[in-house]
């Protein structure tokens, strides 16, 4: 929305790429096509503070594509949930940044990693908030081929039927998940007339779009009425040429020449 959330969507990439380099590791594709959204969500949307992360009134935010997890590492630790050196530590013995979202980590809400399972706790947690008369969001970021997972469906059901307006739900819909094309391994469209069809409020945006990103956010906590989620057109492996919309970014650790390629295209955005 701002050029503020624009800077700091590129800060997570740059940490996103060291961390997968340093550490051999990968999911770098997944994590830089849901940057955007991170960026938006942790500079302008959630309720949350730094210095108390577990504060009752706060919103809640699940990532429920744990395999992910160095965008939520890097973002949290840009916004002072803890130090950044923290960062250096990723997917090391004895580090509480797991190659897997680790709820050690401040900030994190569940560890997560086995897909489809977030978004049945985050049900979980907007129930209870309503039967708590408490005010707080529950935000659940998935990727679009845990939706293959038959529990997310079991909770898409569930959602409408307990009024949990309180609950967004964001689908990072890059089109490729661990073993080819989404459409080529179960095809999930029409994905909007899916959810509209449980009784979901529904919005698509481009998830690279700030703006878009910003003003769906305002649409559905706005919604009193049902559980709102926000469809978001991806690219996996976003903001590094040679990465976009190739599945080999799912599982591939960049070299040293091809970190240094990318670095130099982030520094120059």
């Amino acid at each position: 929305m701002s050029i503020s959330s624009i800077a700091f969507s590129n800060e997570i990439r740059k940490a996103v790429l060291k961390m997968v380099f340093e550490a051999n590791a990968s999911h770098i594709g997944g994590a830089l096509s849901m940057t955007d959204l991170l960026a938006v969500l942790y500079s302008e949307i959630l309720n949350i503070n730094p210095k108390n992360p577990l504060d009752e009134s706060r919103d809640r935010f699940l990532l429920s594509k744990g395999h992910a997890c160095t965008g939520l590492y890097a973002a949290l630790a840009l916004k002072g949930f803890f130090d950044l050196k923290e960062l250096d530590s990723y997917s090391k013995n004895g580090s509480m940044l797991l190659s897997h979202t680790n709820h050690k980590a401040p900030g994190v809400e569940l560890s997560t990693g086995s897909l489809g399972h977030a978004l049945p706790v985050a049900c979980g947690i907007a129930l209870a908030a309503k039967r708590k008369n408490k005010a707080f969001k529950t935000y659940c970021l998935l990727s679009d081929g845990e939706l293959d997972e038959g529990s997310n469906w079991e909770a898409i059901l569930f959602a409408p039927q307990h009024r949990l307006n309180n609950l967004i739900a964001i689908v990072d819909y890059n089109k490729i998940q661990s073993f080819g094309l989404v459409k080529e391994v179960l095809d999930l469209d029409p994905l909007n007339r899916k959810f509209e069809s449980f009784n979901w409020n529904v919005i698509e945006i481009d998830g690279h779009n700030h703006d878009q990103i910003f003003e769906a956010f305002g649409k559905a906590k706005a919604n009193l009425i049902k559980p709102s989620v926000i469809i978001a057109h991806t690219v996996k492996g976003k903001g590094v040429d040679f990465m976009e919309n190739k599945l080999l970014w799912h599982y591939k650790s960049p070299s040293l020449e091809q970190y240094r390629q990318a670095l130099e295209q982030l520094n120059s955005q």
